[in-house]
């Protein structure tokens, strides 16, 4: 790929500029709670977005576009029934206990809700798996410089996935470790608008070439192009899920697990200027998040729309074309288009599954898109609003660890009478092994086609159990610190068990599971996911009953602010009925109904 000066120019004053933010806030990072929390001083709108850009990471931008080309339309479940729900539910519910119990991180609120080993429970598996995604996002970055020959001619190409990895490694820990939550937050907002500016183009374009939507529904199997149609039966829908798993799974576990207990998106919230402000921020951030399909998976669509006869040029960087030099058809049962095979970035070779079939690298449908059809400059602002999205996971996670590492586990654990400056420090330092342990994790993942498959996977083994947690502890003030601690092992134990026990159709034993024995093969990689999520919550909630009704609770008076049914609900007198938080989330889920009858 030949890059003019023009694109090259607009990918470094973005990272100039990122940078910059870093440098600018540096001066008032004074204290731990500048530095972790913005010192709870940002209003709710930038804090929307971004509450939504850090969750608009690669394993959004990339991961989405992924599954759009690999499952269709119905991935548009993951936002609609996997995101709005519960980020309406957070802003409603449970901000007002996060925010009023002035926690400063959600294993803090576990342990004021139930006991010391819970928290440590939790900060250590967060902790594990903020390190994996923030990994994750390094690897498809890595992962697209060098599929796209970025640094060709410059390095040699055996060496630039892993200096890629580096670069980006060494961008978001130098902003970071300048500006901390601040400089994390306010370049999220930056990456937003800069993912918008660089995708919506792509999508007016690529549907103009494929002749719209109806052009995409003529060419993809009909189950690519509904939402709702053949989820009757795991055989008859792409995702190889039925209703079931897709409600429960998705809908409901993964979904409310991941919005209402992930401490990389509640600290965006966190970092609000008062309690409606906090309640406000999921949200705000739920009226862009409801249309991101549009931007995000329609490009996977166009992508394995597009044809040979439609006369699209692409990078010699991919190879689309069979052995015998023809170019690769699309079929019913791997529609592909321009998506090309998956290459080892390790050694080079093209990887083929258990039978023998090509493994298609849909990970490559965006960057594809954005090679087929922008010109020299729009190129530049579509890689860059990529590698954006890169910087946005990345920085997500890794401020989210720092957190949690300083306050969660040294603070608790290793140095509790330091002092603040010291805490400061701490955080930079653990930043730098953050990113370290990052670049670890992003080798890991190089097994999957597809991260969002590896992303929902770490999801249903440390979200799923968790919220069972929450919505116990929450809402039943009989719930007990043992009986947390107990069924949170116990359900994290039960996703590992099913995972070990379980593997996607052609796929090999090992990191996509069967690694203890096989005893049932799912569809696909997203449907063993939603499924390990449903049996790590329902273990996880049977056994904190059972357990809390056999240990004595805590005291009612030490409960209020932390169990619903003992905390004064929040004032809103003093708001006009437009201003309140129940308003907005009327509206919210009236667009999304709509949305779900449309694409049904």
């Amino acid at each position: 790929m030949n890059l003019s000066i023009i694109d090259w120019l607009i990918m470094l004053v973005y990272f100039v500029f990122v940078l910059g933010i870093g440098f600018a806030l540096k001066r008032y990072m004074r204290t731990s709670n500048d530095f972790f929390l913005a010192g709870r001083s940002i209003p709710a709108w930038v804090c929307g977005l971004a509450f939504i850009s850090a969750n608009l990471g690669a394993q959004e931008v990339i991961g989405m576009g992924a599954s759009g080309a690999k499952y269709g339309i119905v991935t548009s479940q993951f936002y609609w029934i996997g995101a709005i729900p519960a980020m309406v539910f957070v802003g409603i519910f449970m901000m007002p206990f996060y925010y009023g119990s002035k926690a400063r991180s959600v294993p803090e609120f576990l342990r004021l809700r139930f006991d010391e080993k819970t928290r440590a429970l939790n900060a250590f598996s967060f902790a594990i798996m903020t390190v994996i995604s923030s990994g994750i996002s390094m690897y498809a970055m890595a992962l697209l410089i060098q599929t796209l020959g970025l640094f060709h001619g410059i390095i040699p190409d055996q060496y630039i996935f892993h200096v890629s990895i580096l670069v980006s490694a060494l961008i978001v820990l130098g902003y970071i470790f300048l500006g901390g939550l601040t400089s994390a937050i306010y370049n999220e907002v930056l990456q937003f608008f800069l993912i918008v500016a660089g995708f919506a183009p792509l999508v007016w374009i690529g549907l103009k070439n494929v002749g719209g939507w109806e052009g995409i529904k003529r060419t993809l199997p009909a189950a690519m192009t509904h939402s709702w149609q053949g989820m009757g039966h795991a055989s008859t829908n792409t995702l190889g899920v039925e209703w079931v798993g897709l409600a429960m799974g998705l809908g409901f576990v993964l979904s409310f697990g991941y919005w209402c207990t992930d401490f990389l998106v509640i600290q965006r919230a966190m970092a609000a200027d008062s309690e409606v402000s906090a309640r406000r921020v999921p949200l705000i951030a739920s009226i862009p998040k409801m249309f991101f399909p549009f931007l995000v998976i329609l490009p996977g669509l166009i992508a394995v729309s597009v044809t040979s006869h439609m006369g699209v040029t692409h990078s010699a960087a991919f190879s689309t074309t069979a052995p015998n030099g023809h170019a690769l058809p699309l079929d019913e049962a791997h529609p592909h288009g321009i998506i090309p095979q998956k290459v080892d970035p390790l050694n080079g070779k093209p990887v083929v599954d258990s039978n023998g079939i090509p493994v298609y690298n849909y990970d490559l449908a965006i960057p594809m898109m954005l090679l087929t059809f922008f010109p020299t400059g729009m190129l530049g602002l579509g890689l860059t609003a990529l590698l954006a999205s890169f910087m946005s996971g990345m920085a997500g996670n890794v401020t989210a660890f720092n957190t949690v590492w300083t306050y969660d586990i040294y603070q608790a654990y290793i140095n509790k009478k330091a002092s603040d400056e010291h805490y400061l420090w701490m955080g930079r330092m653990s930043t730098i092994g953050g990113i370290v342990l990052s670049i670890g994790a992003a080798y890991a993942v190089t097994n999957f086609n597809n991260i969002m498959d590896a992303l929902q996977l770490i999801f249903s083994i440390v979200n799923a159990p968790l919220f069972a947690t929450f919505l116990l502890g929450m809402f039943w003030k009989r719930t007990t610190g043992h009986g947390a601690f107990t069924g949170l092992v116990a359900g994290t134990l039960a996703a590992l068990v099913h995972h070990g026990l379980t593997l996607p159709v052609a796929a090999a034993a090992g990191i996509h599971g069967g690694w203890i024995h096989i005893v049932h093969r799912y569809p696909s990689d997203m449907a063993q996911n939603f499924w390990t999520a449903i049996f790590a919550f329902a273990v996880n909630f049977v056994v904190t009953i059972v357990v809390s009704v056999a240990t004595k609770p805590r005291p009612e008076p030490e409960l209020v602010g932390l169990v619903y049914s003992l905390t004064p609900k929040p004032v809103e007198s003093h708001l006009r009925w437009y201003q309140k938080p129940a308003t907005l989330a009327i509206a919210v889920l009236a667009i999304l109904i709509a949305l779900n009858l449309v694409f049904a």
